[in-house]
């Protein structure tokens, strides 16, 4: 019997009762090493607008947008997809006087979402730029996540609107993110014809201009400024 019970023992393996092991407590182990996702949620209303936007940074470029301007959409459609950014976005803006305040609103909104979702910005890479092509259209898009807000934008459109969407907001759009953001943002047309494949190609270029500055860098222990902050 005393046999027995040695042989059982010796097969049976040895625990450090001090020690989790990996089986046993996976659910409580994963929680200890859970990152939070970098996410925001905004509500803004004015007697022009109403606008619910949520982002997550860290998602996988899920959207649901209505704006009530189809291009406009299929616009921040393409920067969530592009950026790898979960969007969620719902607006009611006066669009019986015109599209600019709609435009312009979510832009300072969207602005407002990345900067609260980057929180204090510790460990990001900061800097992101692309040069995208979009057919004819060559675009260059350079992201600063500095805390100081600059746009500079050059781009010459050869109509009006495109839809509903005035070509003049493309501007005015990413001069109210860059702002909002806390962003030094620098886009460029180089080459272009189509006024679609333009303004398509600075929104795929600045969300993954944007999507690079976000990412994460180990090596970067606090964050990039020899100021010690951003």
């Amino acid at each position: 019997m005393a046999g027995n019970e040695r042989k059982e023992n010796y097969r049976r393996p040895y625990r450090n009762p001090r020690y989790k092991g990996r089986n046993e407590n996976a659910a409580e182990t994963a929680e200890e090493v859970k990152i939070p996702r970098r996410a925001a949620h905004i509500e803004r209303t004015t007697s022009e607008t109403d606008i619910q936007l949520s982002i997550d940074l860290d998602g996988s470029g899920e959207s649901d947008i209505d704006t009530g301007i189809g291009f406009f959409d299929h616009m921040l459609k393409s920067f969530a997809k592009h950026g790898l950014f979960d969007l969620t976005l719902r607006v009611k803006g006066d669009l019986i006087v015109d599209c600019h305040h709609t435009i312009e609103d979510v832009g300072i909104v969207l602005g407002e979402a990345i900067k609260q979702a980057l929180g204090d910005k510790k460990s990001i890479r900061r800097y992101g730029d692309i040069m995208l092509p979009m057919d004819e259209a060559l675009i260059l898009c350079a992201i600063d996540l500095s805390g100081r807000p600059y746009l500079v934008f050059d781009a010459a459109f050869h109509a009006d609107s495109v839809g509903y969407f005035d070509t003049q907001m493309v501007k005015e759009f990413f001069y109210a993110v860059s702002y909002s953001a806390g962003m030094n943002l620098h886009i460029r047309e180089l080459s272009g014809e189509n006024d679609h494949h333009i303004i398509e190609g600075m929104f795929k270029a600045f969300a993954k201009a944007l999507d690079e500055a976000c990412q994460k860098d180990d090596r970067i222990k606090s964050v990039l400024s020899t100021k010690g902050s951003l």
